[in-house]
């Protein structure tokens, strides 16, 4: 070798030293922010900074290059690339960084890769260690049962909804309106609010959009929710109060310094629009968080999910009770719900079905969608609903179309990015369902008014209705039902509904809930005289009985029943005449039961001259709320079918509530069923009906 050949080398061996200590000291710095990400939470930036520190880092540091590994693992994990976490986990095993963790994480992967015998040996050796692993032993069951459980299939049908997907993520759709004819859900779409991209996920930081059904079906191009309630960080998984006027969701703020957590957010609906979302308190609790809020159908519980102390491991499931003045009780739904894995995005069928998500149960790979239903024995019994529904991918976030089964649900199958996407779903099922419109004689809709409903099969439950005073209430085949409106201010009224016991297809009946203001007088529609006479006609008997029934339903009142007329003829006559109508019906009422001496007829000719309420102006325009049918006001209308139409208004028979307390007290004025106090401690929670134990 030439001294020439000697100096070359040298100098060629200072450089590659060099370069060596270069890329060391670039691995080193990446090292370095990958750390401070994962500290924030940033999974998908430091899963980039472990990247680029891996491949700087020479094959012959193994020990070195299976730790980088190891947190590339991790935060492909957090970041749902599941193909690129199967591949970081099987490099820290080939460099001999594995403990027996990493195997139970490297399973539950090769599960969402659909990967199910490779799946099964991981679990295995697992199990070889810790026999008593939960999460290894629902694994394994998993792994063997998932094949059959993919070829057997069921009858839910899934579809991609194109319509409402873009090139990112979209999840947790959600229902919204009396017609279930809105979609809200969160989307990572280029529209959505501010230019950063997350750190967490690797894109923008979600928001909520929502899309509307036209009367043909056709849903249109989402768009974001307007009104305050987006913001530059992320909001997800929304709900809504059985009224329709409050929505939870979850917000996860971020910060350069130190880690956020999710937290739930109100926002009310004003104006059709939503108000910008308040954080709500829960608990004192600042270092969990607390995201996915579901409503209970009767509006009194808002469940959750949270890693707060006191769980089963994990996400968990939890509740806590809604009352006039804030959030109290706090719950963990426990077994058989939650478990040493992740329960997560609960949410409801109207019938009381809770559904969830969970990767602790055995099902099909990642989170599956599971139901928990409220058996006889007042506890939860689980199922899984199979493929298509559920997948070796995450199935989550399901909303439902009224009583029927069928609705959207969100998961990422087929997607090697991660992103989730929003499929619609359709169980055909025989149902029998009935819809209920509560609203005031002779006048709007009652949405403050509630509904009670008591099964022969046992069922007592209260019923929250929309905002137009509607409600929807799927039947139990051969259970008769009594269905009660109530509201401040007006009488009671009930429907009594039997189901079939083998019904042979799907049934929907309505029933009708007019209520009567017990401050105002309430006509009596189609009660008939014969021409100048009080004779009542047979074509008033479908009123009267209404009648009768609604003072047996309010055995407490008292009533004045008044008979009116028009301005044509004396007043003597019409008051004589209109006394002996209103006589006729209260004889028909003491004939069919009702006491005598709670009926007073009076007679008021043409006395008392009709006013316009509102709702009569909807069916005849020319008229005004507040219009007062006097003869002068008649006599000035020009048309002469118009003057006909306000005499015939004049014509009408009434009852006005005199006294509630009918009944109530005996011959010393004291109350005769004086009511027992409450039992100082319950058992059992009331949950939409069913009284559920919660251990």
């Amino acid at each position: 070798m030439t001294k020439k050949q000697v100096h070359l080398l040298s100098i060629f061996s200072i450089f590659f030293f060099a370069l060596t200590i270069l890329v060391s000291c670039g691995a080193e710095r990446n090292l370095k922010r990958g750390e401070k990400y994962l500290a924030l939470g940033e999974y998908f930036d430091a899963a980039n900074e472990f990247k680029q520190a891996y491949q700087k880092t020479p094959p012959k540091e193994r020990e070195r290059r299976g730790q980088i590994a190891l947190k590339m693992a991790l935060c492909y994990d957090k970041t749902l690339q599941t193909g690129k976490a199967v591949a970081a986990y099987r490099n820290v095993i080939r460099y001999k960084q594995d403990k027996i963790e990493e195997h139970l994480a490297l399973a539950r992967q090769l599960m969402k890769e659909g990967s199910y015998a490779a799946a099964e040996a991981e679990f295995k050796l697992v199990l070889d260690s810790l026999p008593n692993n939960t999460l290894a032993k629902e694994g394994l069951i998993a792994a063997k049962n998932a094949p059959r459980i993919k070829e057997e299939g069921s009858r839910y049908n899934v579809k991609k909804m194109d319509i409402f997907n873009s090139r990112r993520a979209e999840y947790s759709p959600m229902l919204y309106g009396d017609s279930y004819d809105q979609l809200y859900f969160t989307s990572t779409r280029n529209e959505a609010m501010g230019d950063e991209v997350s750190g967490i996920t690797g894109t923008k930081a979600g928001d909520l959009f929502y899309s509307e059904k036209d009367d043909k079906g056709k849903w249109s191009k989402p768009a974001a929710v307007n009104g305050g309630i987006n913001t530059n960080y992320d909001e997800g998984t929304c709900c809504f109060s059985p009224d329709g006027r409050e929505m939870y969701l979850t917000q996860c703020t971020t910060s350069p310094s130190y880690p956020r957590y999710a937290q739930i957010v109100k926002s009310d609906r004003s104006d059709a629009a939503w108000s910008k979302a308040t954080p709500i308190t829960l608990t004192a609790d600042s270092l969990s968080s607390f995201a996915h809020p579901a409503i209970s159908p009767n509006g009194e519980w808002l469940y959750f999910t949270s890693d707060m102390p006191g769980g089963k491991g994990g996400l968990d499931i939890w509740r806590v009770r809604i009352t006039p003045s804030g959030f109290g009780g706090v719950e963990n739904l426990g077994e058989p719900i939650n478990t040493a894995g992740d329960e997560e995005f609960p949410t409801f069928r109207p019938n009381g079905d809770l559904y969830f998500s969970s990767n602790g149960h055995s099902g099909l790979g990642g989170l599956d969608i599971f139901i928990a239903k409220v058996g006889k024995d007042h506890r939860y019994h689980l199922s899984h609903p199979g493929y298509p529904l559920n997948s070796q991918g995450d199935d989550f976030g399901m909303t439902f179309e009224g009583p029927y089964n069928r609705g959207f649900f969100s998961s990422n199958r087929g997607d090697g990015r991660g992103w989730d996407h929003i499929y619609s779903f359709e169980n055909p099922e025989i149902t029998q369902t009935v819809k209920g419109w509560v609203y005031e004689m002779d006048g709007y809709e009652l949405p403050a008014a509630q509904v009670y409903c008591i099964g022969d099969d046992g069922t007592n439950e209260r019923i929250t209705l929309r905002s137009d005073g509607s409600f929807t209430k799927i039947l139990s085949p051969g259970v008769t039902y009594l269905f009660m409106a109530t509201c401040k201010g007006y009488l009671n009224h009930q429907e009594e509904v039997k189901a079939l016991s083998a019904p042979k297809e799907s049934t929907d009946s309505t029933l009708q809930f007019a209520l009567a203001n017990i401050s105002a007088p309430t006509l009596i529609d189609n009660i008939f005289y014969d021409f100048n006479k009080a004779t009542l006609r047979d074509s008033s008997r479908t009123a009267l009985d209404h009648l009768v029934g609604l003072l047996k339903e309010n055995g407490n009142i008292t009533i004045e029943l008044s008979a009116h007329c028009d301005y044509i003829g004396s007043a003597e006559y019409n008051k004589r005449l209109s006394q002996r109508r209103a006589e006729a019906v209260v004889a028909y009422l003491i004939q069919n039961g009702i006491a005598a001496d709670r009926l007073t007829p009076v007679g008021y000719g043409k006395e008392k001259p009709k006013t316009i309420k509102k709702k009569l102006t909807e069916k005849y325009n020319w008229l005004k709320e507040g219009d007062v049918l006097t003869p002068e006001f008649i006599q000035n209308l020009k048309d002469k079918s118009k003057q006909e139409i306000c005499n015939q208004l004049n014509r009408r028979t009434e009852f006005t509530v005199l006294r509630t307390t009918y009944g109530m007290f005996d011959k010393d004025g004291k109350l005769k069923n004086v009511p027992k106090p409450k039992p100082q401690k319950e058992e059992l929670s009331e949950d939409n009906g069913f009284n559920i134990i919660i251990e």
